[in-house]
């Protein structure tokens, strides 16, 4: 870790821009622990961070702790979260972010007031940075698979631009290559993870492929794609969608809300992209550029559906 010294600071400053933790000051929590709103002093003034502070009880520690900074670090991309500092003090680890001021994707997907032209932007920021991570822009970069696309990593910032976070898990592979597989214990989240990868523990691109697929269709529906109910998971969505696409019947599932405001050009191409990324085979599921291309299509027949 100490080629990223630059980036560490002491645990009095986290406390300072946190008032120590304070309840009113969480605004989140995830499998490495909470998450704190915080107003870091900086010789050019305060600014405004987001401090994941490990909580090993969770079942992360270290690894993801040092992976994050190592993956964050290397990377640099408009669409995914910027790391500022870490902290490193008896057994605190912390994380200090950017802070995205409108949280995660997650919590817009059934408000009707997201927009169709929103949501299709946010899907596109979302897919150039995944892209990057899967086919990086020079050689000296490892091509990174995520292992966890899913609408509650992709926050939002006060433009709605799409930053995509939580790269503990990640794995690194070769860069440039057709096809990458890397032999892992399948970790994810349920819902979202790629069945081939779950039964064979064999991990490609194509799995963050098949993830951002579901979150499309969460996009599309208004709804997350596990059903709850206190506490107990009821119903996974991602096969009925899958069946209501194959027989066209798009208009049971898709939210009514936003479905009065869709392009049905606009519709049919991100839906049949959205379709093609939950193949079962792994080669049948389209590359991130074929999906940029495609959302990018989606995107400019309802910017010309809006604009008559």
């Amino acid at each position: 870790m100490e080629e990223f010294d630059d980036l560490k600071i002491p645990l009095k400053d986290v406390i300072l821009a946190t008032d120590s933790f304070a309840t009113n000051n969480r605004i989140g929590c995830g499998g490495f622990g909470s998450v704190y709103k915080g107003e870091l002093s900086r010789p050019e003034g305060l600014i405004t961070v987001a401090c994941k502070r490990l909580d090993r009880r969770f079942g992360q520690g270290n690894v993801e702790f040092s992976k994050e900074i190592v993956t964050l670090s290397k990377c640099k991309h408009e669409n995914l979260v910027s790391l500022l500092h870490f902290c490193i003090e008896d057994d605190e680890r912390i994380l200090v972010y950017e802070y995205a001021s409108r949280g995660s994707l997650d919590r817009y997907l059934s408000d009707p007031s997201l927009t169709w032209t929103q949501r299709l932007k946010i899907c596109v920021g979302v897919a150039h940075a995944l892209n990057y991570l899967h086919d990086p822009p020079t050689y000296t970069h490892q091509r990174i698979i995520h292992r966890d696309i899913k609408s509650s990593n992709i926050l939002l910032d006060e433009e709605w631009n799409a930053k995509v976070s939580d790269f503990g898990l990640s794995k690194f592979g070769p860069a440039n290559q057709p096809q990458t597989y890397l032999v892992s214990d399948a970790v994810g989240t349920l819902g979202y993870c790629d069945p081939l990868y779950w039964e064979t523990g064999i991990l490609s691109k194509e799995s963050d492929v098949y993830s951002f697929g579901v979150v499309l269709h969460e996009v599309m529906c208004g709804t997350l794609c596990c059903e709850y109910c206190n506490g107990r998971l009821i119903s996974i969505l991602v096969p009925m969608w899958k069946k209501r696409f194959e027989e066209q019947r798009l208009d049971g599932i898709i939210n009514h809300g936003l479905q009065k405001h869709m392009d049905p050009g606009s519709l049919n191409t991100f839906s049949t992209i959205a379709y093609q990324c939950l193949k079962t085979a792994r080669k049948e599921r389209p590359t991130m550029a074929k999906i940029v291309e495609q959302l990018n299509i989606a995107l400019e027949q309802q910017v010309s559906f809006a604009l008559h």
